[in-house]
């Protein structure tokens, strides 16, 4: 057992998976693109308050899972939880709001939360995530929240299911959280500890709540459709139209109310029928109070948070997680200290043209140094020895066949390029 381990919750993605994020991670960049979304950066740290206000101080992220100290100047700072806050902190920041409307984010970060560690949910996981900022309208509901829906299908989990609920706004939701206080009221005793709050804060949540006991009482309660007011009612309408266009199946499931503050209208979460019971992707909806609860104007906004870590353990577990040929193409091998140095001008020659190349660092025997290129999987070797030195040669051997030329040392470079690309696999669907 080595003396130090990584952080419980937390892990180390080494050579052989990081390849599969790379990968995954290049779709992405390629959809949204195609979608008009540009790429976001915010630090990993934020002042604590940002989520107080805009998640909720009552929340369970905030209250139990967001990891937070004092700075040496007494600064109270949170590592990220979630990323929406945050985005819309640096919208409002830098001024975004000046830049052509909507505004079409997304991000590829990591997020913090101190919660039991399972298979597939870790304290540090990472999020795609996407948000458009300055629509009202439902078409950018249905927009945002098609961009994952597509990288699952892309992917190839074709099972994708969208639940949609509405949880009204600022004008109707209190006559419906009036509404679920008096179901409630006669069950508070047989509600958990942590329900038993929310009846008093946030009953919405209770919603939410996953333990059977509380799940089975909520059953029972009124759905909010009979509460919205005409505007939210007409949104949520105008929501479940663009998904029929866009020929995306979805359901009505007024349990998805999502677990912070900002939410407003639009509440969604997106399945797959491949996982079984825990078979939720993603969530998201829409947060119109959001810029307000920051210091800034009314801005609308709709967006959702996507887990990478899950959809790639997903990939795997449905045989979905195909390796991407990143590996050394050309092993550099040589013979001798003289031919050893020429090597090594060899071999940063070949990688400034593009070729993935490795060379011999530890004086091994010929040999050796071709099981290492078998290993490093390298689809061709470079001897160069004493003879090959004299006449302006190299000795190229296919790896896979055994067969060996001879060929010219000026201008290697640009014929391994074509060599490679000439005997390129079909790499259709590598790296999902």
């Amino acid at each position: 057992m080595p003396t130090f381990q990584a952080p419980r919750g937390m892990r180390d993605i080494l050579p052989g998976e990081v390849e599969r994020w790379q990968a995954l991670e290049a779709e992405i960049h390629d959809l949204a693109a195609r979608y008009g979304f540009r790429e976001i950066r915010t630090p990993v740290v934020e002042h604590t308050e940002v989520f107080q206000r805009t998640v909720g101080e009552t929340t369970d992220l905030v209250e139990k899972e967001m990891y937070t100290f004092s700075d040496r100047g007494g600064r109270l700072l949170s590592l990220r939880p979630e990323g929406t806050a945050a985005v819309m902190r640096a919208f409002l920041e830098h001024g975004l709001a000046r830049q052509p409307q909507p505004v079409k984010l997304y991000y590829i970060a990591p997020m913090f939360r101190y919660d039991r560690p399972q298979r597939g949910r870790y304290r540090q996981h990472t999020q795609f995530g996407a948000e458009i900022i300055g629509s009202p309208d439902p078409s950018a509901d249905a927009e945002v929240l098609a961009l994952p829906v597509r990288l699952l299908q892309q992917v190839g989990l074709t099972e994708v299911e969208v639940r949609l609920n509405s949880v009204g706004d600022a004008a109707c939701r209190p006559l419906y959280l009036a509404a679920l206080r008096d179901y409630f009221r006669p069950h508070v005793a047989d509600l958990c500890v942590d329900c038993q709050r929310r009846y008093e804060e946030h009953p919405l949540r209770i919603l939410d709540c996953k333990r059977e006991g509380c799940h089975r009482i909520a059953r029972g309660a009124p759905p909010v459709f009979g509460y919205l007011c005409d505007e939210c009612a007409a949104h949520f309408e105008g929501v479940r139209a663009q998904f029929d266009m866009l020929g995306i199946r979805y359901s009505i499931d007024p349990f998805i109310v999502r677990g912070l503050d900002y939410y407003t209208r639009t509440a969604a979460e997106v399945y797959s029928g491949r996982l079984g019971a825990q078979n939720a992707m993603f969530g998201g909806g829409r947060y119109d109070g959001l810029a307000e609860q920051l210091g800034g104007p009314p801005t609308p906004g709709v967006g959702f948070g996507f887990g990478l870590d899950r959809l790639l353990l997903v990939g795997e577990q449905e045989g979905l997680a195909r390796p991407l040929d990143r590996g050394i193409e050309v092993m550099v091998v040589t013979i001798g200290p003289t031919a050893r140095s020429e090597g090594f001008r060899l071999a940063d020659e070949l990688r400034q043209a593009g070729i993935r190349t490795d060379g011999d660092l530890l004086v091994r025997s010929v040999a050796a140094q071709m099981k290492h290129a078998d290993r490093l999987g390298a689809r061709l070797a470079l001897v160069l020895g004493d003879d090959e030195l004299a006449a302006g040669t190299v000795t190229l051997r296919e790896m896979a066949s055994g067969e060996q030329t001879t060929i010219a040392r000026a201008g290697i470079a640009p014929a391994l390029l074509d060599r490679l690309r000439r005997q390129e696999p079909t790499n259709e669907g590598q790296g999902r």
